[in-house]
């Protein structure tokens, strides 16, 4: 019973196994664009000649609201034959200009988070 048991763990050891990966959606959002849009002064066909189509298109109160994003997201996996382990890492950018009714920008929120995305293989906590 014990040379069996010696067995069986010597096998679970030896046929582990560990995967990173990683996968983003979305164009980058660039800074120097994204400083170039001036509230009050930038219009809605110069916003789309900078940044192309909006991801997502939303109306509020008759205002425009164009999202841009990117995802960045890694994940780290210990892989066992009877119990798997992995762990997601994600964050994004993520851009939001506001167009008012005379086709002008009124308002720009933007967030830059996926620098320094790190691989964290430990499934448990930090």
């Amino acid at each position: 019973m014990r040379r069996v048991s010696v067995l069986l763990v010597l096998m679970l050891l030896t046929l582990n196994a560990c995967a990173f990966s990683r996968g983003t959606l979305g164009d980058e959002i660039k800074t120097d664009t994204v400083n170039s849009i001036k509230k009050g002064v930038t219009t809605r066909s110069e916003v789309l000649a900078l940044l192309g189509a909006p991801d997502r298109l939303l109306q509020l109160n008759g205002r425009d609201l164009f999202q841009y994003y990117r995802y960045d997201a890694k994940v780290g996996s210990l892989l066992l034959i009877v119990l798997n382990f992995s762990r997601v890492s994600i964050k994004s950018d993520d851009l939001f200009v506001v167009i008012n009714r005379e086709g002008t920008v009124e308002e720009v929120i933007a967030s830059k988070r996926t620098e320094g995305l790190e691989f964290r293989f430990w499934p448990f906590g930090d």
